[in-house]
């Protein structure tokens, strides 16, 4: 995603959009709406890509009912009855940008997509839910130039607002055909082919391989706290959770059945480890013979010539168990393209924040399309901005400056104002409001007594 759009959601009443990148930080106050900033873009992606009504309840966000998402305006202004939000995503090269747009109301208490809007150029497509019977479907070719419109109730029901746009395009390329002649709207066959093959051309560059679903591409969304340590695990099934829960069962069922991959990964988890002051070695260590045998996950520091003792990953705080998810999930193979993570830097000192600045900064510069990763970072970490600001001053990664974004959250009452800031080649923030970082110069001031 390159931006997003937003009106009455949460805490953003007046619509504004804001830039995304390879490399996005999320930056203010608590009770800003980051977090909900998050969940927005999840919920979106699901109604773009997926095939089910997005849950702004489902872990690691719980944003409540319809009337706790719909911004409330406050006095005779009330509680808005609708709220909308639009994304815009890359095209290939030398094609147009594509949006796509969809506005939420109130069914049963909870937000239902009752409007989405795809766009390219000079045509659109956009398919709304008029009555609990029909549905009004509305399209602009650029071919022709003319606007068509379809109302329905035959084949389009409310499971039909769930699937992507791109099948309704097909199920009005079915429905309608230039013999129809008792038909007064009719989108001929070859406008039809042409807009079916212009809004399934996003749908076609995000799928995996054929052997992989693509609900595996949605967007990883981890949680501000992982899951506690343990001394021993017992061997589950690795799926994925925003705790981590499942990442030593990962862990150890790669190192048994995938050496390959299992050095790669180890490797890069060490080289973090030893950036960070954390552990030089991280290893499984089995309980049993069998693949389903109990194990501990261990880490190991050296110093010098002297190599500690491998010690259990409870013994040794809570700093390697809560940054290991993170890691894990943005080093394994088939990581998503996109990432919506909290506060990673929780438990860590300074030097493992900054550290972590790093991890970001190489996976976010990663050209290579199949090893591509959008991270969307909520941070409350200063060392780890900075790391970022350094890192591409100092050329130490492929990240540039146009990578990275940072959003500051500002309150204003009921409101928030999202701002846009952009890094310089020098690592510079520009675009600051006037309380951007603020409270830490009172702080500096206050330290050497001014």
């Amino acid at each position: 995603m390159d931006s997003i759009t937003v009106e009455n959601y949460r805490c953003f009443k007046e619509k504004q959009s804001v830039r995304l990148a390879p490399l996005t930080l999320l930056v203010g106050e608590n009770s800003t709406g980051k977090t909900s900033f998050l969940a927005l873009i999840r919920a979106l992606w699901d109604v773009a890509f997926g095939d089910n009504v997005p849950d702004f309840r489902e872990a690691p966000y719980d944003l409540g009912t319809f009337r706790d998402i719909a911004h409330y305006r406050g006095g005779r202004g009330g509680r808005a009855d609708s709220f909308e939000a639009e994304f815009d995503f890359p095209a290939s090269q030398g094609t147009k940008r594509f949006s796509y747009c969809v506005t939420f109301t109130d069914q049963g208490g909870s937000p239902f997509p009752v409007k989405r809007r795809f766009t390219q150029g000079e045509i659109w497509f956009e398919a709304e839910r008029a009555t609990d019977e029909k549905y009004l479907i509305r399209l602009k070719l650029s071919e022709d130039g003319k606007e068509h419109n379809f109302e329905q109730s035959r084949f389009l029901r409310d499971e039909n607002m769930l699937v992507p746009l791109v099948s309704l395009v097909l199920s009005i390329k079915r429905e309608y055909r230039s013999d129809k002649d008792d038909e007064i709207n009719v989108i001929d066959d070859s406008s039809a082919d042409r807009l079916y093959s212009r809004i399934s051309r996003p749908y076609q560059s995000r799928r995996r391989p054929a052997d992989r679903r693509r609900r595996e591409d949605r967007p990883f969304a981890g949680a501000p706290v992982r899951s506690r340590p343990r001394r021993t695990y017992d061997q589950t099934r690795p799926s994925r959770d925003p705790e981590g829960e499942y990442i030593p069962t990962y862990l150890a069922r790669v190192s048994r059945r995938d050496q390959k991959e299992w050095k790669i990964l180890k490797d890069a988890l060490e080289s973090f480890g030893r950036s960070s002051g954390l552990f030089d070695e991280i290893s499984v260590k089995s309980l049993g013979y069998s693949d389903g045998a109990p194990f501990q996950i261990q880490v190991r520091k050296a110093t010098g010539r002297s190599r500690g003792s491998h010690r259990n990953l409870i013994d040794v705080g809570y700093g390697v168990s809560q940054t290991l998810p993170v890691l894990t999930e943005l080093l394994r193979d088939d990581a998503p393209s996109m990432f919506l993570l909290q506060q990673p830097e929780v438990h860590l000192h300074p030097k493992a924040q900054a550290a972590l600045g790093t991890v970001f900064c190489e996976i976010a510069g990663l050209r290579s399309r199949s090893r591509r990763r959008q991270l969307i970072v909520e941070t409350h970490s200063d060392y780890l901005i900075d790391r970022v600001r350094m890192d591409v001053r100092d050329g130490t990664t492929s990240l540039k400056p146009e990578d990275v974004s940072i959003l500051y959250f500002e309150s204003n009452g009921l409101d928030v104002k999202i701002h846009s800031l952009q890094l310089d080649k020098d690592g510079n923030v520009h675009n600051q409001p006037e309380g951007y970082g603020q409270f830490f110069i009172d702080e500096m001031n206050r330290s050497i007594g001014l």
